[in-house]
């Protein structure tokens, strides 16, 4: 165990826990530089077990031989941080969940095209930047069999620290990746396309068309302004969740739990 013991702010290696921002650690400059934090030892076993490279830990001195041993076993000989709760949270500014922060090499995203091969259903998301509901719509689409997820560049990054910790690591369980190219490009790859949106010809999420398609992809947007003109227009089906009591809508990580769900194949 490759174990260092930090006083300060100022020890060096420690640095990407302390003074990068998200936008440095995902290098968009330099993308095969990237990292990210993972954080508690669920969510860093899920990333290792997926085969995401570790490159340090930061953890609590009184986990290293309790809730973070496992992974500090599995993590072989990089560098482990440590110091006392106080020291480690003015290090980071919050206290560690579970009392370790795993940094993890960020892996070149995939191409389209390659997650999207044998895919039949995936989600798009489209311009949804809040990183609570970035995690949520992750975890509802590992457990809910959606194949792929793809994101506009107006997008949260899935790798967001707290991205992560909301999905309970099943950002490393979706195959994803960004989406360059209109949402309409999809059509190329086999997929028909379903705008959620309350338009006056949408259909109900309920209409037997839409699990009938081989191939779906299930475009979601933000909350506030909802999809584009565009995306709606150039979308095969508008589909809508009927709703009761006048209400006009569901926060988007609960509204594609409901289209996971009703939408996935059927095997």
């Amino acid at each position: 165990m490759n174990l260092i013991e930090i006083q300060s702010l100022e020890h060096p290696g420690v640095e990407i826990y302390s003074a990068l921002t998200e936008r440095q650690l995902r290098s968009a400059l330099e993308p095969d530089k990237g990292i990210f934090i993972a954080e508690s030892p669920k969510v860093i076993h899920v990333a290792l077990d997926a085969g995401y490279e570790p490159l340090s830990l930061l953890c609590e001195r009184r986990h290293i031989t309790g809730d973070a041993a496992a992974v500090i076993e599995r993590c072989g000989d990089i560098p482990v941080f440590t110091g006392d709760r106080d020291v480690l949270a003015s290090l980071t500014g919050y206290t560690l969940t579970r009392g370790v922060l795993c940094a993890m090499r960020r892996p070149l995203p995939p191409r389209v095209d390659d997650i999207c091969r044998d895919a039949r259903r995936v989600i798009v998301i489209d311009s949804v930047t809040d990183t609570t509901n970035i995690g949520a719509i992750f975890r509802s689409a590992a457990a809910l069999g959606i194949d792929a997820v793809l994101l506009t560049a107006s997008s949260c990054d899935p790798l967001n620290r707290r991205s992560i910790r909301v999905s309970m690591g099943s950002v490393f369980l979706v195959p994803w990746t960004w989406l360059s190219l209109p949402v309409s490009s999809l059509h190329d790859l086999g997929f028909k396309t379903a705008a959620m949106a309350l338009t006056d010809d949408s259909v109900p999420i309920d209409d037997p068309a839409l699990n009938l398609e081989p191939r779906l992809a299930i475009i979601m947007g933000t909350e506030g302004d909802g999809l584009a003109r565009d995306v709606i227009s150039d979308a095969d089906y508008v589909v809508r969740i009927p709703m009761s009591h006048n209400v006009d809508s569901l926060n988007v990580a609960a509204a594609t739990a409901i289209a996971c769900w009703q939408l996935r194949a059927k095997h």
